[in-house]
């Protein structure tokens, strides 16, 4: 029996959680069934008589099954945070240097081979269609799950870490100088998990290799490098077409002008470009604004970015993420340097979501590519979309706001609001490969388009609202969101 279980302390005075189940689909009914059949037989779960009770929420994954989540928003909000450390990402790495050989395994759904204390079992209680239950294992979603989950590595690996053993939460990663050294330390680290009755998932685990990723760097015998896909981004950036795009492009840059040396004199090719009565054309881009044009980016996406967070300091991360109709584009930073850069091409549905939808797809897209910094962490989360900013007093959620709230609530991060003229990652967001990707996809026009209202109108509105059955069922008003009183459909009014 391993000495460390999860357990889930609570602030004084707070009270059991109880919130009515969602609705659910047909197909969603049937995995419900399916995966709480399952998690009974392998004694996940069990029947429950708690008088907490929370409903089921289900995330997608890559291989387009469903995984049943359980929403403890209203735990999480009530529970005493662990403030157990995590290990700094770049310590971990220092430990690599002189390696040849590297093994990473990967367990298999590492939290729920981690027992909760019989005490606190009750408040994971979860509601089915079906019956009442309560997790005897971790589960997603309870909010001091990697405190709990990075106690018990380093106990099990405590003998071996920093000799050749270093884990970051379920990243696990076997360092030696000689093939035959590995494998004997492979040999130890193996019998670890024997012991302890932890299990990996063969098919992501990767043995005795010259290279490979861990925690979103590149290790090999030659050294650590950052993955050159978090500056991406930056660096394929084409030259600009027009003026609106030499503008992005250089909002970008201009944020970072205190790290970069004689910055006014590098980027004076191209602000010329940008002055009053200046006329930007084909032509007018020259061999001087070319190198200026590459020089920037060279230095925003290497001298810049090949930086270590500083966790010695009180940690802040500011994620800035931003959302336009092309795409979402976000950046990493600490004390004002970046750390890594990202961007993401809205799909076809994706266009069609709200603006508030957009900006939230954004956030989830950023904290899974930046997860290793992130999470177990405090931070700071940076938006210039107020409705974000606020989401999570929102009383009634859409599924797929509630789908993404739960994958939120492993975050320990703060919500601040900034101006979007302020906001660096609004220039990512509006990457010309987005806009072209866009362009290119089939028309979609609007059901309606928005527009000043009178007041007449909008009462009129308002009073065929209550009257239509259609807008009283919530699946119907699930994918519209309302703004005083009045029904939107992404950017303009429902019609029925």
């Amino acid at each position: 029996m391993r000495p460390v279980d999860h357990t889930i302390p609570l602030v004084p005075g707070a009270q059991p959680i109880s919130h009515p189940m969602y609705r659910l689909s047909p197909l969603q009914l049937d995995e419900v069934k399916r995966q709480v059949t399952d998690l009974l037989a392998k004694g996940m779960i069990r029947p429950s008589t708690s008088p907490y009770s929370v409903p089921i929420l289900f995330v997608g994954k890559k291989d387009g099954m469903l995984r049943m989540c359980i929403d403890y928003q209203g735990l999480n909000a009530t529970t005493i945070k662990n403030r157990y450390p995590l290990p700094r990402v770049d310590d971990l790495l220092d430990k690599l240097k002189g390696s040849a050989y590297f093994s990473s395994i990967d367990l298999q759904q590492g939290y729920n081979q981690i027992r909760i204390d019989a005490s606190d079992i009750p408040k994971t209680a979860f509601r089915a269609p079906f019956g009442h239950f309560e997790y005897t294992v971790l589960s997603f979603g309870l909010t001091n799950a990697p405190a709990t989950f990075q106690a018990v590595m380093d106990r099990m690996f405590r003998p071996y870490i920093d000799r050749f053993v270093v884990c970051y939460l379920d990243d696990i990663l076997v360092y030696s100088k000689t093939r035959e050294e590995h494998l004997e330390h492979l040999k130890l680290v193996l019998e670890v998990l024997r012991r302890e009755q932890m299990f990996a998932k063969c098919a992501k685990c990767f043995w005795a290799q010259p290279q490979v990723e861990y925690l979103g760097h590149i290790v090999s015998v030659t050294g650590v490098k950052m993955d050159l896909r978090k500056v991406a981004v930056v660096r394929d950036w084409p030259a600009p077409q027009n003026l609106q795009e030499l503008r992005k492009f250089l909002g970008l840059t201009n944020y970072f002008r205190k790290f970069i040396k004689q910055y006014s004199v590098l980027a004076a090719p191209l602000t010329n470009l940008t002055r009053k009565g200046a006329f930007f054309s084909l032509e007018s881009w020259t061999s001087e604004c070319q190198q200026a044009f590459e020089e920037l980016k060279h230095i925003v996406a290497n001298d810049i970015t090949l930086t270590f967070p500083d966790h010695s300091l009180p940690f802040l991360v500011e994620l800035i993420s931003d959302a336009s109709i092309y795409g979402s584009g976000a950046v990493l930073l600490q004390e004002g340097r970046p750390i890594a850069f990202t961007s993401k091409k809205f799909s076809g549905a994706e266009t069609r979501y709200t603006t508030g939808e957009q900006e939230l797809l954004a956030v989830i897209h950023a904290l899974k590519e930046w997860r290793c910094y992130l999470e177990g962490r405090p931070f700071t989360l940076k938006t210039d979309h107020k409705p974000l900013t606020f989401l999570q007093s929102v009383p009634t959620l859409n599924r797929r706001q509630a789908r993404w709230m739960e994958f939120l609530a492993r975050f320990d991060c703060v919500w601040e609001h900034i101006a979007g003229r302020i906001n660096i990652a609004d220039a990512l967001s509006r990457h010309p490969s987005l806009h072209a990707a866009i362009l290119a996809a089939p028309v979609l026009h609007p059901r309606s388009t928005e527009s000043p209202l009178s007041v007449d109108l909008a009462k009129r509105l308002k009073s065929a609202y209550a009257s239509d059955p259609w807008f009283a069922t919530p699946d119907n008003v699930e994918s519209l969101r309302r703004q005083n009183g009045l029904w939107l459909q992404t950017e303009g009014f429902a019609e029925h």
